[in-house]
């Protein structure tokens, strides 16, 4: 080593040791080559072959917008787009405020043993996804358990086709299998309001509604907005469920996604219809957080 690489690394040690950036650095960095590893390079060639065609078992890398152009000219696709927007928007506000009543009753009813109903609401995560989803089927079926338990009560005569394989099952199925995103983060928004507040507000005459809706509700929106982005983003990309309790009128964009890349081979579209979906979720989200923050703006 050169007098002068001696001095560079000199200074370097000096500067690691007085800077607490330089130290944090150092730290966080095999985790940022992680996640870019993990997540930014795959998004990259996602966004890459977007940008490609595919020429039967060749693939043409030079710059083109036209599998852009089927994913978003075509009206079938549009529909899968808009009806994946429609049923993970109606999954959230379902869930959220399935949640809330849940969530507020472990925050501010339950005295002792939070933990223990926090396990409680953590059950369904000790199963696998795909086996919630199969359990659904079984209910929601033909000869599943509600239309053996009407059957057997003498409400109905033949089994109810309706309850499977159209986008309400769909919606119910993602909104039970997703409840604990919604109630785990709306409760710690809860858990933190500063109960004198309330007091306040009740020393003040507020009744039980007016403190809800002044402060409770207010508050806790840092919760609800977490909750809502948790289900809304990924409910949006989700093929299993509509590939197992959907059927033809519950298919969703991420189906087809996965045929393109799964049984079509065509990499460049499944990418673009990835990546516009992306964009899609992005801008509804960001409408969803404003009008949110706009509405606590107006209650306050």
């Amino acid at each position: 080593m050169t007098s002068a690489q001696a001095g560079m690394t000199a200074k370097f040690a000096r500067f690691y040791r007085r800077s607490e950036g330089a130290r944090g650095f150092a730290l966080t960095s095999p985790t940022m080559l992680v996640m870019l590893a993990a997540l930014a390079a795959p998004m990259v060639l996602l966004a890459l072959y977007s940008f490609w065609s595919q020429n039967g078992y060749a693939l043409d890398t030079r710059f083109s917008l036209a599998q852009y152009q089927v994913g978003l000219g075509r009206a079938g696709y549009r529909a899968l787009f808009l009806r994946s927007l429609e049923i993970s928007s109606l999954v959230t506000v379902i869930t959220v405020l399935l949640a809330y009543p849940m969530a507020y009753f472990v925050a501010f009813r339950v005295e002792k043993s939070k933990f223990v109903w926090l396990i409680l609401l953590t059950i369904p995560f000790w199963t696998s996804y795909l086996l919630r989803v199969f359990a659904w089927k079984v209910i929601l079926g033909y000869n599943g358990v509600i239309n053996s338990g009407l059957m057997s009560l003498g409400l109905i005569h033949q089994p109810l086709a309706f309850l499977l394989y159209n986008p309400t099952s769909v919606v119910v199925t993602l909104a039970h299998a997703w409840a604990p995103f919604a109630i785990l983060p709306i409760y710690v928004s809860l858990e933190k309001i500063d109960r004198s507040l309330l007091e306040a507000a009740a020393d003040l005459g507020d009744g039980t509604l007016r403190r809800f809706f002044r402060i409770t509700l207010p508050l806790s929106l840092p919760g609800v907005i977490a909750a809502a982005v948790v289900i809304f983003v990924p409910t949006t990309g989700d093929y299993v469920t509509p590939s197992l309790v959907g059927g033809s009128d519950g298919m969703m964009i991420a189906n087809v996604i996965e045929v393109q890349f799964d049984k079509v081979g065509n990499w460049p579209l499944g990418a673009a219809l990835a990546m516009a979906s992306m964009a899609a979720v992005g801008v509804v989200t960001l409408l969803f957080v404003s009008a949110l923050r706009a509405a606590a703006g107006k209650i306050r």
